[in-house]
């Protein structure tokens, strides 16, 4: 029985000491954007991801912690769209391949163009250097000299590597992205 009432308990907590964090997703085609979001919500990585087109939505309780997690396209006709998504979101995630040093200097220019728009001003902004169980995949610092993210300074940033395939650092990015909940 005291099992029982430790669970109801922490269920009647749950309704009154819960919160929402809204997190839109954006990066280049391809830099694991929905492998992010499916390890997320279900704990299983998959090679064979179809490309999103526009946006997916999905809703997923961790914790104490409800994420709506919108997962928006990264083809170039779709980077257009990214902002129309982000109107009052908690945090901003952008998702970079670590391993293709090549789409840098665009992965640069997309993020710098997007988080100039005045209606994503002081929104958290979290850069994951994804597929780093890739050999010579760019490191933390890396990243931040690439993509110039020294540079931002209207708003919180952070970066971290890791790997939806391995899940390495997935406790640490969930530990962020809930702490923009509110």
């Amino acid at each position: 029985m005291p099992g029982f009432f430790s669970s109801l308990f922490q269920w009647i907590a749950g309704l009154f000491f819960s919160s929402t964090a809204e997190i839109a997703i954006v990066g280049l085609q391809a830099s694991g954007k929905t492998s992010f979001v499916n390890v997320i919500t279900s704990g299983q990585f998959s090679e064979d991801v179809v490309p999103t087109v526009a946006f997916n939505f999905r809703k997923i309780r961790k914790g104490r912690v409800t994420f709506k997690l919108w997962d928006l396209a990264g083809q170039p006709k779709f980077r257009s769209m990214w902002e129309r998504y982000c109107h009052g979101v908690d945090a901003v995630v952008f998702v970079v391949d670590s391993s293709e040093r090549d789409k840098f200097n665009t992965a640069r220019f997309e993020l710098h163009q997007f988080i100039t728009n005045p209606t994503l001003l002081g929104i958290p902004l979290l850069v994951l250097g994804n597929k780093n169980d890739i050999d010579e995949h760019a490191s933390v610092k890396e990243l931040i000299r690439a993509l110039q993210l020294d540079k931002i300074s209207d708003r919180p940033v952070s970066c971290y590597s890791c790997s939806m395939k391995s899940q390495h650092n997935l406790d640490i990015i969930l530990q962020w992205l809930s702490s923009k909940s509110h």
